[in-house]
């Protein structure tokens, strides 16, 4: 993360499985915790995002730069475009060791994947490696993981497995879904993709120990090139031009919801991520943005 001075409060042990993230077996670590100096302080942005006419989230610009997002119960993570890993500590951001392209958080733990599509759980402090190999994978799920991988099969796996998984070379039985999908995100009761045209599709009837569903798609009006479904069940998504979508009408009952709704952000994004009414917004600069 360029622009930043790195200061080493924090200090924790990780150990890593694999030498693919260029780690030894176990390794001490020192967290930079980083700073923001006095010429990058986060400011206040007021944003041209409405809903309807009535709404107008107030955002803040994070320091940092980075690529993806992804949170949860009050946890953040992301990745830059140098693929270190961050985690947000209070109102700094600490660099955890290791390299991801993709990093997710939520009920089913920290999953990631590497740029040769591995497939890593962050397991008591230490990254290991999972079978399989995937270019996205989600933890939204409850308890359960889904991913998407180079010829967009698309993967799920149930509760069970998810919470067991430990690393090594024992296998894991990966769930394949029908049909193909660029990306992939689930919530409390179904999940959510979109394919290589960026068209829409839910899957409905998700659980823990159900993780494929009705294994039936149902296609969504709307054209998105990335979609995020967050720990409550929000729905929200960018599309090719870089604006930001909520869903709105998504329940229980009604898990594909009723209506697309334009947040026109005066930004252009590239990734979204929802959780405890903050949207965290990667801007196509790489910039971070708190919208509340």
């Amino acid at each position: 993360m360029s622009g930043f001075s790195l200061g080493s409060s924090h200090s924790r042990a990780f150990g890593y499985k694999n030498a693919s993230l260029g780690l030894a077996v176990t390794h001490q670590v020192s967290l930079a915790e980083i700073r923001l100096t006095a010429t990058m302080k986060a400011s206040l942005l007021v944003l041209a995002l409405f809903v309807g006419s009535s709404l107008a989230l107030v955002c803040q610009e994070i320091d940092g730069r980075l690529t993806q997002i992804d949170v949860s119960n009050g946890q953040v993570f992301g990745v830059n475009s140098g693929n270190s890993i961050y985690t947000r500590y209070g109102n700094s951001w600490v660099q955890l060791p290791g390299a991801l392209k993709h990093v997710t958080v939520g009920p089913a733990g920290v999953w990631g994947v590497n740029t040769e599509n591995l497939i890593y759980k962050l397991v008591g402090g230490r990254w290991v490696q999972a079978q399989g190999l995937l270019k996205q994978i989600d933890a939204g799920g409850d308890q359960f993981v889904a991913g998407v991988n180079m010829q967009d099969n698309i993967f799920c796996l149930n509760r069970d497995a998810t919470v067991t998984t430990l690393g090594g070379a024992a296998s894991i039985p990966w769930n394949l879904l029908p049909g193909a999908l660029k990306y992939y995100s689930c919530g409390p009761y179904s999940c959510w993709g979109v394919n290589s045209i960026d068209q829409i599709f839910v899957m409905k009837g998700v659980t823990p120990d159900a993780c494929m569903g009705s294994k039936a798609w149902e296609l969504v009006p709307g054209a998105l090139s990335m979609i995020e479904v967050s720990t409550d069940g929000s729905v929200y998504g960018v599309n090719s031009a870089g604006n930001v979508y909520r869903r709105d009408g998504v329940s229980v009952d009604n898990p594909a919801g009723t209506d697309w709704l334009d947040l026109s952000m005066s930004v252009k994004s590239k990734h979204v991520s929802y959780d405890l009414g903050v949207l965290w917004v990667i801007s196509k600069e790489d910039n971070i943005l708190a919208c509340r």
